[in-house]
């Protein structure tokens, strides 16, 4: 009997924990947030890489920079979806996101890297510089991240992200100028997705428009994800030319967007979701394009000549002030000797005088 009893509360215990919810697995699926008690700044309690080395993203600056040859152009495999096939657009609570095949990859690096998804981050419309890199200390208007995972060595991006070199991300630079017809094709779909959870097929196009004019021209180091868990695992591509989009369509992505559920009592903005420049520590920072050297003695000429233009300026205005200065000291002596001269009246004869 005791024993029949044992057994029955094993069977019971085992259904208790059967019942139980599984806590979510740590890649991004714990809750986190870009302010308040689960911000940026708490990030490492949970997730300790967070607070680790080679954390992205940073600021690209010309001290970190040294051209390397051997960056080659990437190549853009499968980027071109027919209007037939179907993306995924959703809100994951923390930022747009469009669900791409694994048949769209990238070539040029040591392995093969095939796409998983693309998101984007932005600021807000009071101060619109949500980009996560910066260049030379300067925020652009947003930025587009499109993610890869290493295929030749993993089955899935999950799998990938805490591995050495599992990922790889395209980091696109984007600024307010002309309207942009290719981003468009994600921003007409945000009213679909105000909050999170919710998800749209939209048609398929060529994600290779999204990119900018010129993509050989990158910057190449090694980092992080910018997100929780903030595995250091990542081979980052930061695009050196920007993109545009008109103000319309940055104001679309700044406000349509909620971090929180529909019918949540406290609605959340969808706004900053950025993360701040992190510490370079000791790396470097490899680029493909040769202006660097150019870019840098481009700046000292400039410099100099600043320099130069500047005191040419100035030894006018000296010139110039001497000048004036001596003109009027030179009138003020010439009035003092006139003053000194002491004009006599003639004095007329009575002859004269009844003339």
């Amino acid at each position: 009997m005791p024993h029949r009893s044992l057994h029955v509360a094993t069977v019971l215990l085992l259904v208790i924990l059967k019942e139980q919810p599984s806590s979510p697995a740590p890649l991004n699926g714990s809750k986190w947030t870009y302010v308040g008690p689960e911000g940026e700044k708490s990030w490492s309690k949970k997730y300790p890489s967070c607070g680790g080395l080679l954390q992205s993203p940073i600021d690209l600056h010309g001290d970190i920079l040294q051209y390397d040859a051997t960056l080659t152009p990437l190549q853009f495999q499968g980027y071109n979806l027919s209007t037939n096939e179907q993306f995924i657009l959703t809100n994951n609570g923390h930022s747009v996101r469009l669900n791409l095949v694994p048949d769209m990859h990238i070539q040029g690096l040591q392995s093969r890297y095939s796409a998983t998804q693309l998101h984007l981050h932005w600021g807000h419309q009071n101060n619109p510089q949500g980009s996560e890199h910066t260049v030379g200390g300067r925020h652009f208007a947003a930025e587009l991240h499109i993610v890869h995972y290493n295929s030749d060595l993993y089955p899935d991006a999950s799998t990938a992200s805490n591995k050495s070199e599992g990922l790889a991300v395209l980091a696109v630079l984007i600024e307010m100028g002309a309207f942009n017809p290719s981003y468009d094709k994600i921003f007409s779909h945000l009213q679909e997705v105000k909050y999170k959870g919710q998800e749209v097929l939209i048609p398929g196009f060529n994600i290779e428009e999204l990119l900018p004019e010129r993509p050989d021209e990158y910057y190449r180091y090694s980092g992080s994800l910018t997100t929780p868990p903030c595995h250091p695992t990542v081979i980052w591509t930061v695009f050196r030319n920007p993109v545009q989009i008109s103000q319309e369509q940055l104001l679309a992505l700044e406000t349509a967007l909620y971090c929180t559920q529909v019918g949540d009592p406290s609605p959340k903005e969808m706004v900053n979701n950025f993360r701040r420049v992190q510490k370079f520590d000791e790396r470097m920072v490899y680029v493909s394009f040769r202006q660097v050297q150019d870019l840098t003695y481009a700046g000292l000429s400039m410099g100099i000549v600043l320099s130069v233009a500047l005191a040419g300026v100035l030894g006018i205005c000296i010139v110039l002030g001497v000048s004036i200065w001596l003109f009027r000291r030179k009138k003020s002596k010439k009035g003092d000797s006139n003053k000194g001269v002491i004009y006599k009246p003639a004095i007329k004869t009575e002859t004269e005088a009844h003339a």
